[in-house]
């Protein structure tokens, strides 16, 4: 079975120009970044891949997390995207994720364990990190925590 997303966009001129586009639920202006060159107005696609391989990420660390009966009191991200310029060229380097899992007060050490190694195997089986493997450097630096004090 497949799944069909459409993507339409408008742009108003040139490289320094600014756009719209929309995409299911994400509706948003779009432009080069200001870091770039830019008018950073909206978002830009560094930011979308970003987003799109931080949320796939959370999403696939939260269904492996249910699935495998873990105690989160509280799951949150936050995701690095380097983008190195040499020569005038932009290559999208590296996604480093950094999640904060924080187990329930009852969870087990082995629960603690776990929890570190789906961190890290949600990564693999993640769609985009899929999609984007080769290309672009991915890592994961878990933090975890029991309700309480313990953290691993």
């Amino acid at each position: 079975m497949n799944h069909s997303f459409i993507l339409k966009a408008e742009w108003d001129g040139g490289r320094n120009s600014e756009g719209r586009m929309e995409a299911g639920q994400l509706r948003t202006a779009i432009s080069i970044p200001k870091e770039m060159g830019g008018p950073g107005i909206g978002t830009n696609p560094d930011e979308m891949l970003l987003g799109a391989a931080a949320t796939c990420y959370l999403i696939t660390l939260a269904a492996m997390m249910e699935r495998n009966g873990l105690p989160v009191k509280k799951l949150s991200l936050e995701s690095e995207g380097i983008v190195d310029v040499t020569n005038n060229i932009f290559t999208y380097a590296s996604i480093t994720h950094k999640p904060y899992i924080l187990l329930m007060e009852e969870a087990s050490e082995k629960d603690l364990e776990l929890a570190r190694k789906l961190a890290e195997k949600a990564e693999t089986s993640c769609m985009i990190s899929r999609a984007v493997a080769g290309n672009v450097v991915l890592s994961t630096v878990p933090r975890i925590e029991k309700s309480g004090g313990d953290e691993i």
